[in-house]
């Protein structure tokens, strides 16, 4: 049966990073099924709905700073072991289970519901997808994703790739939606080419990120260019928005904090800052948005706001900047140096799902971008003899050399019971297991950002 009219859906979220905790979170509220409806923060009409998050332990787990930096609240939170949260998925009964993981970790977690949800009558409906850009692995993470009821795509052209590869692989499309971003929103930007929007210094932000590009030589050279550009301009405010404290990580390692490269650079003009805090709240001061393939310059261009993906490094697969070819978007230092402002071509903004509901480009409401995801649900919710089990495209037949060692990773057998031996299998943690726990992440941490760079160091003498 659909979920009560009476009674607010309910909704568990895995994530394993604050990246993916946001998109899962945010696409929650976006898709929840149900008639009662509120304003959401955009104005959008959204489904009350209770949420349940999980946080997978791992490297990149998420510290209260960069949960409460999120600005995504649930009704519960807690962090969690993949087994785990298996045994809570076979205890409690929800509506909607959305899976924000890695596509290992996707994989994992279908093969271990599969796993505790055999003969039983009634079990969610589930939901995956990408945080934001998918511009590598586009294959290998989409299989690993096979297997759940939706696989959201956040744009027509993401929508049509998916399907192109598992339609070329001989498994089943229907699971792929079209979606969109679920945070982008905020006004429109009004500036000018050389005034601000609002009463304030004309503002350039550099949108960095923890792996991309990944070499000392590289992330030197684009903090470079950005404090010589604070220095060309001095009336410019130039900011480089970090996504992380040092010791802190996020989807990607970071064993370069540009604070740390920040902090031997020397004397740094007046006019240039470093900024944490929420993308959103950055982009409302926001008059030129600059990164290398940031799913930022997505949400700066949702609001219009001038943006460039920079081609100073090149444009390569590895960098993920080659995602935008077509945008108009592509420039040099030197360019923005001598005054450039972009101008997004139409049509690629249009098939990425940004800039929705500008008359001039065809696009459609992004407030209605999740009605056709919604709609699917309340159809499977509502499917006589409930749903099917699972049926991921990966098997111990089809991949008996491959699947294994992902579902080992999650101390999980081939037929997605726990392996013997798994931490937590048949009990809570308790409170030392969770001291020692964090005890672990920590010196993980320390040995990413502070070890093993100096391994590398000495290995290159």
């Amino acid at each position: 049966m659909p979920p009560s009219t009476t009674k607010p859906t309910r909704i568990a979220v895995l994530a394993d990073s604050d990246t993916r905790w946001k998109w899962g979170a945010l696409t929650a509220s976006r898709i929840a099924p149900g008639p009662s409806m509120e304003a959401g923060p955009q104005g959008e009409t959204q489904v009350a709905h209770a949420l349940d998050g999980f946080l997978l332990r791992g490297r990149a787990t998420p510290t209260p700073r960069q949960l409460a930096e999120v600005g995504v609240h649930a009704d519960s939170l807690r962090e969690v072991t993949a087994v785990e949260f298996l045994r809570v998925m076979a205890q409690e009964s929800y509506d909607v289970l959305v899976l924000s993981l890695v596509g290992g970790g996707v994989q994992a977690m279908l093969h271990g519901l599969a796993h505790v949800w055999e003969g039983r009558e009634k079990r969610p409906v589930v939901v995956t997808g990408y945080v934001g850009v998918v511009y590598e692995k586009l294959a290998d993470g989409l299989l690993l994703r096979h297997g759940a009821d939706l696989v959201l795509a956040n744009s027509r052209q993401d929508a049509e790739r998916f399907r192109a590869v598992f339609d070329g692989v001989g498994a089943d499309s229907s699971a792929v939606t079209e979606v969109a971003l679920p945070f982008l929103g905020g006004a429109k930007y009004t500036g000018g080419p050389d005034t601000s929007a609002q009463d304030r210094p004309y503002t350039v932000v550099f949108a960095a990120q923890p792996s991309v590009p990944d070499s000392r030589k590289d992330r030197t050279y684009l903090l470079d260019r950005l404090v010589q550009h604070a220095r060309l301009h001095p009336e410019r405010e130039v900011l480089l928005k970090l996504r992380s404290k040092p010791g802190e990580h996020t989807t990607h390692i970071e064993e370069l904090p540009y604070q740390k490269l920040a902090q031997r650079h020397g004397e740094l003009p007046p006019n240039f800052q470093l900024v944490y805090g929420n993308m959103g709240e950055v982009l409302d001061r926001t008059d030129l948005l600059v990164t290398v393939s940031s799913t930022a310059a997505l949400e700066s261009l949702h609001r219009r706001i001038p943006t460039v993906v920079l081609t100073d490094l090149g444009v390569r697969e590895v960098l993920g900047n080659h995602h935008f070819v077509g945008s108009g978007c592509l420039a040099s230092w030197d360019r923005l140096d001598a005054g450039h402002r972009p101008e997004p071509d139409a049509g690629w903004v249009d098939r990425q799902g940004v800039a929705a509901g500008d008359s001039s480009s065809g696009a459609g409401s992004y407030e209605t971008a999740f009605d056709a995801a919604r709609e699917r649900i309340t159809k499977l919710l509502g499917r006589p003899g409930g749903l099917p089990p699972l049926t991921p495209y990966y098997t111990p037949a089809t991949a008996p050399g491959y699947l294994p060692g992902i579902l080992a990773r999650h101390h999980l057998g081939p037929d997605g019971s726990p392996l013997p031996g798994a931490p937590a299998h048949d009990k809570e943690p308790g409170p030392v297991r969770q001291i020692v726990r964090r005890a672990a992440r920590g010196a993980y941490r320390h040995g990413v950002q502070r070890v093993a760079p100096v391994i590398r160091r000495m290995g290159e003498l």
